[in-house]
C-alpha cells in the first residue's frame, strides 16, 4: 500500500519514528510545507524541493536537494551519492550517533533561504533523443513543445525508455506509448509518485 501522507510514514518506520518526528516538527515550524514523493518525506517551499527526510536499514537521512549552494552550515553535510549527484548533500544520523533536530535548524533555515532567492544548481546532463522519438517530435509541433517542456529528468526518462529497447517492435510499442503522456505533460513514471 502506497503511503500518502506524512502521518504515515511517521507511523511507518517505528525504528526511526522518534527521530523522524523530532525533525519533521522542527522542519515544519521553519515554514516549510510535508507532502510525500517518491515514497519518501518532501519539504517544499512554493512547490519546489528544499530538504526530504529518510528512514533507511542502518541511518537516516536529511537530503538536501540543493545542498552544495549551503556556504554556512556545511559541517555535517556529506555528499549524496559520490560522482552521481552534483547538487544532493545529506546529513546521515544512527542510532548510535543521535541527531538533534536544533543542530540541524541553521542548515534547513540556510536552504530555504536559497530556494527562496532562486538559487539552484542546473543539470548539465545533455538528453539523447533517440532517432524513433525524435522523429514523432519533428512530425508534431505541439508533442515538441510538450516535450521541451517537461524538466530535463523527465526528458531522460523517455528517451531512456526508448533507446533500451533492444527490439525495434518493443521501441514502437514504447513510443506508442509514452507520445499521449508527454502530450499531457506527464513524466514517466509520475503515476508511481505521491505527489
Amino acid at each position: 500500500m502506497a503511503i500518502k501522507t506524512p502521518e504515515e510514514y511517521l507511523s511507518k518506520h517505528t525504528y526511526w519514528e522518534n527521530e523522524l518526528r523530532g525533525l519533521h516538527e522542527m522542519i515544519l515550524s521553519t515554514g516549510l510545507k510535508a507532502s510525500i514523493k517518491w515514497s519518501t518525506l518532501v519539504y517544499t517551499l512554493n512547490g519546489k524541493n528544499v530538504v526530504g527526510l529518510g528512514a533507511h536499514k542502518n541511518h537516516g537521512g536529511i537530503m538536501f536537494f540543493n545542498g552544495a549552494l549551503l556556504k554556512e552550515n556545511t559541517t555535517l553535510l556529506v555528499n549524496a551519492q559520490e560522482g552521481k549527484t552534483k547538487a544532493m548533500r545529506q546529513i546521515k544520523f544512527t542510532k548510535d550517533e543521535p541527531i538533534d533536530p536544533e543542530k540541524v535548524r541553521p542548515y534547513i533555515l540556510e536552504a530555504t533561504q536559497n530556494q527562496r532567492e532562486g538559487k539552484v544548481i542546473k543539470s548539465t546532463i545533455k538528453v539523447i533523443i533517440p532517432k524513433e522519438l525524435n522523429s514523432e517530435l519533428k512530425k508534431d509541433t505541439d508533442l515538441q513543445k510538450s516535450f521541451e517542456g517537461l524538466s530535463p529528468g523527465k526528458q531522460r526518462d523517455y528517451a531512456d525508455y526508448i533507446s533500451h529497447a533492444k527490439r525495434e517492435e518493443t521501441k514502437q510499442k514504447r513510443l506508442e506509448k509514452i507520445l499521449p503522456m508527454i502530450r499531457a505533460g506527464m513524466g514517466l513514471n509520475d503515476k508511481y509518485k505521491n505527489c
